[in-house]
């Protein structure tokens, strides 16, 4: 009888268990904004929605970035070379940068002057707005574009790598260092459920693709919107 009661209350808490992770898309999109969620990147991929894109009306103007939000001379752009700086540089007047260096990921390659870099939006504005962005209010387009508070939003990178993905998605473009490709769809991932963008159904194939060979690592993110 012992028996047959513990077989029966793990066959309860299995069902529990498979029925909390059928639902986690479902909870995600229910997710008020300052919520913060935690589930594996695969789910997190699956509960965006899967929408055609356009880009009519889109106009790089219409995201306000590198400003200085906390008015202490040094503007967003500045602010992540100062986070992301591997060797910290001397600031300057008007938060001039000057020795320092800095690690590119998207190239592995290190670099000694913060103007051979970009601070590169992982989710590049254009992008955002075929996914969503063009629905939103101005405020909120320049709250995205100098997004300090998460930082796989914004990331410093070599200017030729930057230049290079333009504002292509991973199903044209990935980084050219293979061995960041596991962490670039991850945070491509995190960063579009951060803002409830959507994927096409190009990006959701390829991002479904790289995941699939990577682990299936959890990711938080605390939902901007």
């Amino acid at each position: 009888m012992r028996h047959a009661l513990s077989l029966a209350t793990a066959a309860a808490v299995l069902s529990a268990l498979a029925a909390l992770l059928t639902s986690a898309p479902a909870s995600a999109a229910a997710a008020a904004p300052g919520e913060t969620l935690t589930l594996p990147v695969r789910d997190a991929l699956q509960a965006l929605p899967v929408e055609e894109e356009s880009r009519a009306g889109y106009e790089r103007r219409k995201f306000r970035h590198w400003i200085d939000a906390d008015r202490d001379g040094c503007n967003t752009r500045a602010e992540v070379l100062l986070q992301e700086a591997v060797t910290a540089p001397t600031v300057g007047p008007r938060c001039a940068l000057t020795g320092g260096s800095w690690y590119s990921p998207y190239d592995d390659q290190y670099f000694d002057s913060a103007r051979q870099l970009d601070v590169d939006h992982l989710v590049p504005l254009a992008e955002a707005w075929d996914s969503g962005a063009s629905t939103w209010t101005a405020k909120e387009r320049e709250t995205y574009a100098n997004d300090l508070d998460d930082p796989r939003a914004l990331i410093a990178v070599s200017a030729a790598s930057n230049r290079s993905k333009a504002d292509q998605d991973p199903s044209t473009w990935m980084p050219p260092s293979a061995s960041y490709a596991c962490q670039y769809a991850t945070d491509w991932v995190a960063d579009k459920s951060r803002y409830r963008l959507a994927v096409d159904p190009a990006e959701s194939t390829a991002l479904t693709d790289t995941l699939s060979r990577c682990p299936n690592e959890p990711i938080t993110v605390t939902l901007a919107r």
